[in-house]
């Protein structure tokens, strides 16, 4: 039997992808080979391989021990990332920056969720031929599409218009994820139900939190801010969305978007480069908050265009499937535990 020992401090934090991703891995691999792989979790034990999946000081000190095995970090964000996120005042910021960096070249491996940071990565003096890409997945037990009966029961519960065209965002209440535009987009559109599901995760240390509360306590009528819900109601929610529309500025694999496609709502995302590796033609680009207030007004009319939307959806789900990535996980382990003897 091969011995993972996971490190990860992920799911300390409420609503953030990364705790998700986590979760939705451990889950898998507990449940598709407990007969193959020993899943032990912060535990500094010998082992053939120990995965990294955030970078906490102690865990950093932990890699200077033989016992460790071989040593695999997953790249869940790169300094550049983390811009718009956090407010961390100089020199901490730069210090911070470096630390990530030492920190993914103490590992043996490295594991990026979208191929278009490997090349970020070698600049940063990573051998290309020590990271691999492996995307993101959702449980399709938990993400799923529902019929207009159940659809129209999470409505109620969420106190949403059933006559009205619903939009949902979700994910941590900050810059980056382009809160501000999605405030707009409300302002602009009343006859429009905008919801946000997530909150403050980070607290006062988020970038911009003193501007973005004040419209989360006292947002325009037609906006909901949800706070930081369950994955279960983030299911539902997106269930009862008619269009799920992400306007951040910079992501790696946002499981959000996968957590949408799985319940086959349609998107619409800010068109950013590291999309069309993973996901092009299956969302409805726009490369600023004027091409999403247009196409949100025209895809309010255009039932069709949406129906295309929430198909591209439904087939786009199946490529980042549990069923798929448990093969592709299964195979990672092995040849580096392979690479550890």
């Amino acid at each position: 039997m091969l011995k993972i020992t996971m490190f990860s401090s992920a799911d300390k934090v409420a609503g953030q992808g990364v705790g998700s991703a986590y979760i939705e891995l451990i889950h898998l691999l507990r449940t598709r080979f407990a007969d193959q792989f020993d899943i032990a979790i912060n535990k500094y034990r010998k082992s053939q391989i120990s995965h990294y999946h955030t970078i906490d000081l102690p865990f950093y000190f932990s890699t200077f021990s033989k016992k460790r095995g071989r040593k695999i970090g997953y790249v869940h964000f790169l300094p550049e990332t983390l811009e718009g996120s956090l407010q961390i005042p100089q020199p901490f910021r730069g210090l911070f920056y470096r630390y990530v960096i030492a920190f993914y070249k103490r590992m043996d491996h490295l594991v990026v969720v979208n191929p278009s940071f490997i090349d970020k990565l070698v600049a940063y003096g990573i051998p290309r031929d020590h990271v691999t890409y492996i995307p993101n997945f959702v449980d399709s037990d938990n993400f799923f599409p529902v019929d207009k009966s159940t659809r129209q029961k999470y409505r109620q519960k969420y106190h949403l218009p059933a006559d009205k065209f619903v939009v949902l965002g979700s994910g941590q209440i900050q810059e980056r994820k382009g809160v501000p535009d999605f405030i707009k987009l409300a302002q602009q559109n009343p006859d429009i139900q905008f919801v946000w599901a997530g909150g403050f995760s980070f607290g006062r240390l988020t970038d911009g939190y003193s501007e973005l509360k004040k419209v989360v306590d006292n947002p325009p009528t037609n906006l909901l801010f949800t706070g930081i819900v369950s994955r279960k109601e983030i299911a539902e929610l997106n269930n009862a969305a008619d269009l799920f529309l992400l306007p951040s500025f910079n992501e790696l694999f946002p499981m959000s978007v996968l957590e949408a496609f799985s319940c086959g709502t349609p998107v619409m995302l800010r068109d950013l480069d590291l999309y069309h590796s993973i996901i092009d033609g299956d969302y409805e680009p726009a490369k600023d908050v004027g091409e999403m207030q247009t196409k949100l007004v025209e895809l309010t009319h255009n039932p069709e265009r949406l129906n295309y939307l929430r198909k591209q959806a439904v087939e786009t789900s199946k490529r980042y499937s549990k069923e798929h990535l448990a093969r592709v996980w299964d195979r990672f382990y092995r040849q580096q535990a392979k690479e550890a003897n």
